[in-house]
């Protein structure tokens, strides 16, 4: 069963205006995305900063309107709903946000923090939300004395699990998870990821799992998408991408992991130049200006979404039609 599709997303802002209040520049934030997710995975997102993961994240939860394309969760879709429906169908799908010193009000008890969700769409008061809520901290390895605490007052891996509280209260199906152990050191890092993967299993959820953490993503994911510039550039089974990688920003995401095999550090794939300006982005392929392996075909004609086995990746190097473009078989560190 899809729990979460998504085709043709597309989302910019304007920076700038003229004397006339006319946008005259743009940022393109994400461009063109398809991403799918089934019932009881975990699909890992992946990108440099800037690359447009958390505004994708933001569209598929409609906390933006995109400018165009269309989401479905559990069967509805969503930019089609209004302002109540949409309300009503939010359950399906929550978010764990990156801060948790941020993502929680510290003026609310931790009651009135995972009541409010039960208030909402489970029309749950009293002692009845009260048991509710101590279910849920026991979901997440907090003890019952944290209910009456305020937020403020717990560590940042605490946090971050009273934050997977809340965002399981109604019950999703969907789970997105915007960087969500980033911000915790190593060990409790550890222990959250334990937790969602210990709690997929019992709530049978699916995840967005979005981390610029490349070992993380590999551990909890079953199939990863790489992000650049707005774009999905690829997208396959998790083993796959991170064994024989086809994008060349895919190659050099993946060089960047500490190598402990002296013998592979010789084989990184080093990106050179800056990122480009996405209130700018370069003509044909966007990640040209930075690419190693670039021919003319890059410089002036966009790539199509190419189809290697389960394996969709958007690169010259592998359109028998594009002009001076020959398929090539990868490797991590090679082309």
């Amino acid at each position: 069963m899809r729990v979460l599709e998504a085709e043709g997303l597309r989302r910019s802002f304007v920076t700038k205006r003229d004397l006339l209040g006319r946008p005259s520049r743009q940022l393109v934030a994400v461009d063109d995305v398809d991403i799918h997710i089934d019932s009881g995975e975990t699909v890992g997102l992946v990108g440099e900063s800037g690359s447009g993961k958390s505004t994708l994240a933001r569209l598929l939860t409609l906390l933006i309107e995109p400018d165009a394309g269309k989401v479905v969760i559990d069967g509805t879709e969503w930019t089609s709903l209004n302002n109540r429906q949409l309300r009503q169908a939010r359950r399906s799908a929550q978010m764990v946000f990156q801060d948790p010193y941020a993502s929680l009000d510290p003026t609310k008890r931790v009651a009135d923090v995972l009541g409010e969700p039960l208030r909402i769409h489970e029309g749950l008061r009293g002692s009845a939300a009260k048991r509710r809520c101590l279910e849920l901290l026991d979901l997440v390895g907090l003890p019952a004395a944290h209910l009456d605490r305020y937020s403020y007052e717990f560590s940042g891996g605490q946090r971050q699990r009273i934050a997977i509280a809340r965002a399981l209260a109604v019950k999703p199906s969907l789970v997105i998870a915007d960087e969500a152990v980033s911000a915790l050191d190593v060990s409790t890092q550890a222990q959250v990821l334990n937790l969602l993967l210990d709690l997929q299993e019992e709530q049978q959820l699916s995840y967005l799992f979005i981390s610029h953490d490349l070992g993380v993503v590999r551990q909890m994911s079953d199939r990863i998408a790489i992000m650049y510039l707005g774009r999905i550039v690829e997208q396959g089974p998790a083993e796959t991408v991170y064994t024989d990688p086809k994008h060349p920003y895919t190659v050099a995401l993946l060089s960047a992991v500490p190598e402990v095999d002296v013998s592979r550090r010789s084989e990184r794939r080093r990106l050179t130049g800056e990122s480009p300006s996405p209130t700018n982005l370069p003509s044909g392929c966007r990640f040209h200006p930075r690419c190693p392996d670039a021919m003319d075909v890059c410089r002036t004609i966009e790539p199509e979404t190419v189809e290697l086995g389960p394996v969709r990746v958007s690169c010259h190097l592998y359109d028998e039609s594009a002009p001076n473009a020959t398929p090539q078989t990868t490797s991590k560190g090679t082309i």
